[in-house]
């Protein structure tokens, strides 16, 4: 290998204030470089590039009724490996399988209400997604179309296509809507609107399920587990919530709820049981005879009280003898085709199916003859194809006058809509970089010197809420964050600046924590001295490492979106208490009070310009729009992340998702816990 060997001395001379590593302590006796090993200092980075991860996207949302709701999510057709699980399929047959996710519902990324026909707000999109998921909720229906990214803007305008070209048969009962709530092992929780088969996402569960079954009267679904403890779930319809009943111990893939005595009824194999919804206990269980095959399907009662009962070889009415034993009689005359997984009654008493398979469709049987046709999916040859299993549904009624229109704070968002249902001045929210995801800034602090490229020195978790009121302009901001790794001997400090917002904007600032005595703060919490609005959460990142902090900016007066920016806006460190030695992403400015052409002393300084790009165009600090793992001390970031130089040196065309915890992407053995 070849191998450049320093002179002790020149080195001591030329570096004489220069720290060779993010520790201060560290020997730097017998000091020598090797090629090879500084690789990413020779990478072909193209001129210019900034090394984000993410775009700023401008989404505008067209649509004639106000106060609609809408949620947006970043969107990727891919699913994600969620890990090895072990279940009971619904065959009845212990395996041990990869389970995959779409994900649709990880990234929410801002929700907000139609004002004067339009909704429009910035958004921060990872760059390695070119859709959104919009998501449009009108009280209990919901509607949702996916949009691509083009010119980094989104503009969407809302049609309303319900009852058009539906193939469903049947005008819906006067007064009342359907809606075909859906489960599956995957843990999503899905409606299909009966009228156009269209398919909207509602929420991730807590584990995939086989059933589902709802509580008409207090709007709550149940599903049972699929694997091991097996927990009774509860999910309510109005505030989008999950909690866990009770484990019960018992898998199985057929479930109704009997609004005649408030019991779920559950039945697995030739066994019927009925369980307390509060305790998750069984009450009663029955023996079930006249099934010709006990795996799959479901539980149905119908308006009379009659309970219907499929399985893999068709449609069964179950009756109670007089020796406390269902009796089966099959109406449906042969083994049917298809592997039913679920069915549920709707409003018009017609019976809806689902089949198994990796592509449901959705089918409708008469009850008395056991005829059947599909609707909806790939079997249906109308262009529907739900793309994934429905391993259970049942049916949520809407009536005309069952949407509570309680507004308390009188803000004009119906408190079911509304984030803050008790607060006039707030509504909704936008996240960066997502409501469940977290961003990392990640700096070296030998700036402007070469660095190691572990990015480390300061790290830090961060998720910023914008809070919305009614019209969608920001009255406050709260910058959530938690110090991850401290690789430095400084003592460093951390700052961001709101580029297009005075000083006088900022009603306050709470949370900060500054001991140091470096930072002069004004009386409303911004930093003295600064053109424009910048707050400092802490000024020693050694008093801050693990801990979960919020700094809340409270604005004099609501702000768009558009105006504010996307977070996490201008963020630097200063370096060592030095307060004009600000670190910054690349080709960002230095605030009011920082200097990015600082006077050095010896060495090789390698910013001349001063836009924190190296004269080989690399960067001392890094915005990853995830949860970024650092590397270890002294590991640089392409050793372990085997797809940052292809990223790098392709202008961030390639291996956009390169921090990604995909097979092949991370060096485990190299990246801190």
């Amino acid at each position: 290998m070849k191998r450049i060997f320093l002179n002790r001395i020149a080195i001591f001379l030329s570096f004489f204030v220069v720290v060779f590593s993010c520790d201060v302590t560290k020997d730097i006796e017998n000091f020598e470089v090797e090629v090879e090993d500084r690789e990413i200092e020779f990478l072909d980075i193209p001129e210019g590039f900034d090394f984000r991860t993410h775009k700023e996207v401008l989404v505008t949302i067209n649509d004639n009724e106000n106060f609609v709701k809408y949620d947006v999510f970043a969107y990727s057709d891919e699913k994600y490996f969620a890990g090895i699980e072990t279940y009971e399929n619904e065959e009845g047959v212990t395996v041990t399988d990869s389970v995959f996710k779409s994900g649709v519902l990880d990234n929410l990324i801002f929700t907000g209400a139609i004002n004067n026909g339009k909704l429009s707000q910035i958004i921060s999109l990872p760059n390695h997604f070119n859709k959104l998921y919009i998501r449009r909720k009108e009280g209990y229906k919901y509607s949702a179309s996916i949009e691509s990214v083009y010119n980094n803007e989104v503009n969407f305008n809302y049609t309303d296509i319900s009852g058009k070209n539906s193939l469903y048969g049947k005008n819906q009962t006067a007064g009342v809507t359907d809606y075909l709530y859906c489960v599956n092992g995957s843990a999503e929780l899905f409606q299909v609107d009966p009228l156009t088969g269209s398919l909207v996402y509602l929420s991730d569960m807590p584990m995939g399920s086989y059933t589902c079954a709802i509580d008409q009267e207090n709007k709550v679904l149940y599903s049972i587990g699929r694997s091991n403890p097996h927990p009774l779930m509860k999910y309510s319809i109005e505030d989008n919530t999950w909690e866990t009943v009770a484990n019960y111990r018992n898998g199985g893939p057929r479930l109704d709820f009997n609004p005649n005595d408030g019991l779920l009824y559950f039945s697995t194999g030739d066994k019927l049981y009925t369980i307390n919804t509060d305790t998750g206990q069984t009450v009663n269980t029955w023996d079930i005879n006249g099934l010709h095959l006990t795996a799959g399907g479901d539980l149905a009662f119908a308006e009379d009280g009659t309970l219907y009962l499929c399985s893999f070889s068709g449609l069964y009415s179950l009756e109670l003898d007089q020796n406390n034993v269902y009796q089966a009689s099959r109406i449906s005359a042969d083994n049917l085709p298809f592997n039913p997984t679920s069915m549920t009654f709707d409003s018009n008493q017609e019976l809806w199916l689902a089949s198994n398979g990796g592509s449901s469709d959705l089918i409708v049987m008469d009850t008395v003859t056991g005829g059947w046709q599909i609707n909806w999916g790939a079997g249906a040859n109308n262009n529907s194809n739900f793309g994934r299993t429905i391993n259970d549904l049942t049916t949520f009624r809407v009536y005309s006058d069952v949407i509570d229109q309680t507004d308390t704070d009188n803000d004009g968002i119906i408190d079911v809509e509304d984030e803050f249902p008790n607060d006039s001045e707030k509504a909704f929210e936008v996240f960066t970089p997502s409501k469940y995801g977290w961003g990392t800034l990640a700096f070296e602090d030998l700036w402007p010197y070469t660095g190691d490229y572990d990015f480390n020195d300061v790290a830090l978790n961060y998720k910023c809420i914008a809070i919305l009121n009614a019209q969608n302009l920001a009255v406050q901001l709260d910058f959530i964050y938690t110090v991850k790794a401290n690789g430095a001997g400084f003592k460093n400090g951390f700052g961001f600046e709101i580029e297009n917002l005075s000083p006088s904007l900022v009603e306050s600032v709470t949370g900060a924590v500054l001991n140091e005595g470096y930072i002069n703060i004004s009386a409303n919490g911004t930093e003295s001295g600064q053109d424009n609005a910048v707050i400092i959460p802490f000024d020693n990142v050694h008093a801050m490492v693990g801990q979960e902090t919020t700094v809340s900016i409270k604005f004099t007066q609501p702000i768009s979106t558009n105006v504010l920016g996307v977070a996490p806006f201008n963020p630097f460190i200063i370096v060592n208490a030095e307060r004009a030695k600000e670190v910054h992403l690349p080709t960002k400015n230095p605030t009011s009070l920082g200097d990015n052409l600082i006077q050095v002393q010896g060495g090789f300084p390698k910013d001349a310009d001063g836009n924190y790009l190296s004269d080989t165009g690399l960067p001392w600090a890094i915005n990853v729009v995830h949860d970024f793992k650092v590397p270890k001390e002294g590991i640089r970031v392409n050793e372990a992340y085997n797809y940052f130089n292809q990223w790098a040196t392709s202008g961030g065309a390639s291996k956009a998702d390169w921090y990604k915890d995909n097979p092949g992407h991370r060096n485990l053995d190299k990246i801190k816990n």
